[in-house]
């Protein structure tokens, strides 16, 4: 459905998508301890109802919004063709001047959290090193999730590779043919560099190179929609809803191991391409009910979706400041981090954005010493 009035021209099953991808994000990090893990101190019954509620909110993952990024801006390339040279230019202004900003505000704002759980030496000295501003830049692990704009740029620079399932949308099929090949390399280059300073680097590079089977993909649903009718797009609705209960049924499997052991499973095959699929599963999903009524306030939520991302880290470090010392049940620990990091998190992306000083910052108004502005649909 293309959204109507203000917001015409706007598909709302795609806002949707980018909106639940940038929420989804805030409740992943809600669902796990203030080191990233699911909560080893509690007991498995106390850690059931984080562990849920992640299992629902990981069908989206970073990954689903790295495919929308990418639908949208080979989508603006079939309505305006716009040279590499151009296409690469914008990019880079929409993606990484935001990003040195927030890489350079968080990692003077992370010494607070390290200061406060006692690593504030090694934090400070990270800080200080040319290596930790290499990762910072060139890895975006200054902050959880800040990694996913570098690898969002290094996918768009293979976009027109991607126009060819556009074409033939046969070739939105390599994408199990990437994931096979990453979790192939990541096999053999795990044990071989485990411990040396180029393991996070070659391992970005085989992501970034992996991740194209996402391109392809989403090459693929535009070609299928420009191809399609919506009678047509409706048939799949089944076939589809049938694979996306069996991939969480895997993935809830996968979830039961880690609400018993209170420790990530990384080495489960089926976990893995349930979690690496079902976000492709979901956007084919909503694709074959892309004409149906979707909610509209999604289409003037999701422009601060791009927002949401950069901005929920510094709520949550607040967050879990404030209770580290804290002896409450993982659930409570949860629904409090995401009672405040949300709403927090949200006010402070439309203040951002409605300034236009700071707009720039969360992906919407006009860059520094440009004039024009950005479309938010292209992020």
């Amino acid at each position: 459905m293309v959204a109507e009035g203000p917001l015409a021209g706007r598909h709302a099953w795609i806002d949707t998508l980018r909106l639940f991808a940038g929420i989804s994000m805030i409740g992943l990090h809600v669902t796990a301890d203030a080191q990233g893990q699911p909560f080893p101190e509690a007991t498995a019954a106390e850690r059931v109802v984080p562990m849920l509620l992640r299992t629902v909110l990981y069908t989206a993952r970073t990954e689903l919004f790295l495919i929308v990024s990418l639908l949208l801006l080979l989508m603006a390339q079939a309505r305006h063709r716009r040279s590499y040279g151009v296409v690469m230019r914008d990019q880079a202004r929409r993606l990484l001047v935001p990003f040195v900003f927030w890489t350079v505000f968080y990692a003077g704002f992370g010494l607070i959290k390290a200061q406060a759980f006692g690593y504030g030496a090694a934090q400070w000295e990270r800080v200080s090193s040319v290596q930790g501003w290499l990762g910072f830049l060139l890895l975006g692990d200054v902050k959880y999730h800040m990694h996913f704009i570098p690898t969002l740029f290094g996918l768009v620079l293979m976009y027109p590779a991607y126009q060819s399932a556009r074409k033939q949308p046969v070739w939105g099929f390599l994408i199990l043919a990437f994931l096979f090949l990453k979790s192939a390399l990541e096999g053999e280059i795990y044990p071989l560099l485990w411990g040396g300073d180029a393991l996070p680097y070659v391992m970005r590079a085989v992501k970034i190179l992996t991740y194209a089977g996402y391109g392809f993909l989403a090459g693929a649903v535009l070609g299928l929609w420009e191809r399609s009718s919506a009678q047509v797009r409706a048939e799949w609705f089944a076939p589809l809803a049938l694979l996306a209960a069996a991939l969480f049924a895997v993935k809830l499997l996968a979830t039961v191991q880690v609400v018993m052991q209170g420790r990530w499973d990384l080495t489960d095959p089926a976990a893995y391409w349930a979690d690496y699929m079902m976000p492709a599963v979901l956007l084919l999903l909503c694709l074959s009910r892309a004409d149906r009524s979707w909610p509209c306030w999604s289409s003037r939520l999701a422009r601060y979706t791009f927002g949401l991302y950069l901005c929920h880290p510094m709520f949550l470090d607040l967050a879990e400041i404030a209770l580290r010392d804290s002896t409450l049940s993982p659930t409570a620990l949860m629904v409090l981090e995401l009672l405040w990091t949300l709403p927090m998190t949200g006010l402070a992306v439309w203040g951002l954005a409605g300034w236009r000083g700071t707009a720039w910052t969360v992906g919407l108004g006009p860059l520094p010493g440009m004039g024009r502005r950005l479309k938010p649909q292209d992020i």
